[in-house]
């Protein structure tokens, strides 16, 4: 019998991305698992509804809609529920997206994050994981990125709002003795994604018979890189750490959880093209425009995993010519395209 079988596990952000396959990773093991999702329309709504609706035909899997931006859901949630793990993955997310609607992000990514603090504060839970991002590293010209290396100088507003949780979550654990991990995430990909995420817009492009945008100015001597993290590898790393808590005087941990292998953006997109054309049988070439890199963006994200392996021992290790394969056969699939 799995030792976690009595434990509840809260995962907030339960219909997202990341939310959905941790949620049902750990239902697949017999956890009993609360979800809240406030279902906005960032994206795709049906997207997050099929991902819900896979998810309800688990026994143990509950699902609260909720906005953690409201501090009595919040209360009640913990009151009703007293989970054991908590793993906060909602947020607003998108770098871009934060120059055009920043109080989105303020709301959810700080007001948020501040309520599921004071709720493990009141009612104290084993271990508080938490989603921050790689793109705390700003414009860092030193690759690979490292846990210790300085991160003040956010060119987001997204970015900014995930370096003050991580320091949020410092003094919580400090005040209160809470024990946290927030997770640097590095690009992830995969079937069932984020519609924003660039290569899901690729795939929409072309099907829709418009041309892609590549913020490179098209120089290919100085590509953009990126740490392409595949889903299931991310699920793995999480799961691992979940059941590591910090120790210590402020028992709070900060890991990169990404590929520890960056690609170059046009190798990343290449592959995606070789991925489509055998998922629908036909060549597949996108019609590129080439454009400078969008305020926000940085040049490169590159994770060092080296203290991920030396906590749990593992490092994600899938291609992307696999993971962008089964991206690319789900997709064809689910949206019906040839």
């Amino acid at each position: 019998m799995n030792e976690n079988a009595n434990s509840v596990y809260l995962i907030t952000g339960a219909a997202g991305f990341i939310g959905y396959f941790l949620s049902r990773r750990l239902l697949d093991q017999g956890i009993r698992v609360i979800g809240m999702d406030n279902m906005n329309d960032y994206y795709d709504v049906g997207l997050k509804r099929a991902r819900l609706d896979q998810l309800m035909l688990y026994e143990k899997f509950e699902f609260v809609q909720g906005d953690l931006a409201d501090k009595a859901a919040v209360v009640q949630l913990f009151e009703a529920h007293r989970p054991d793990v908590v793993v906060n993955l909602a947020a607003q997310a998108g770098v871009r997206y934060s120059i055009e609607n920043p109080d989105a992000y303020i709301q959810s990514n700080i007001t948020g994050f501040f309520h599921i603090l004071e709720a493990c504060r009141h009612y104290p839970v084993k271990h508080l994981v938490y989603a921050s991002s790689s793109s705390v590293y700003g414009a860092n010209e030193k690759v690979p990125f490292e846990e210790k290396d300085f991160v003040d100088h956010p060119v987001s507003l997204y970015a900014a709002t995930k370096k003050s949780n991580e320091l949020m979550a410092h003094t919580y654990s400090h005040l209160y003795g809470i024990p946290a991990t927030g997770l640097r995430f590095f690009t992830v990909y995969g079937p069932m994604g984020r519609p924003d995420m660039a290569y899901f817009g690729f795939a929409d492009k072309y099907f829709a018979g418009e041309p892609i945008k590549i913020f490179n100015n098209g120089d290919f001597a100085n590509d953009l890189y990126r740490d392409f993290t595949y889903i299931d590898d991310i699920v793995t790393g999480m799961e691992r750490l979940i059941e590591k808590p910090p120790a210590g005087g402020a028992p709070h941990k900060v890991y990169n959880i990404g590929n520890n292998s960056p690609e170059k953006l046009m190798t990343f997109i290449e592959t995606l093209e070789r991925c489509l054309t055998r998922a629908t049988g036909r060549e597949v070439v996108f019609d590129k425009i080439f454009e400078p890199i969008k305020p926000g963006d940085v040049p490169a994200t590159y994770a060092s995993t080296a203290l991920l392996q030396q906590a749990v021992g593992f490092r994600p290790e899938t291609p992307i010519e696999v993971g962008l394969q089964k991206f690319a056969d789900w997709y064809v699939e689910y949206y019906g395209v040839k």
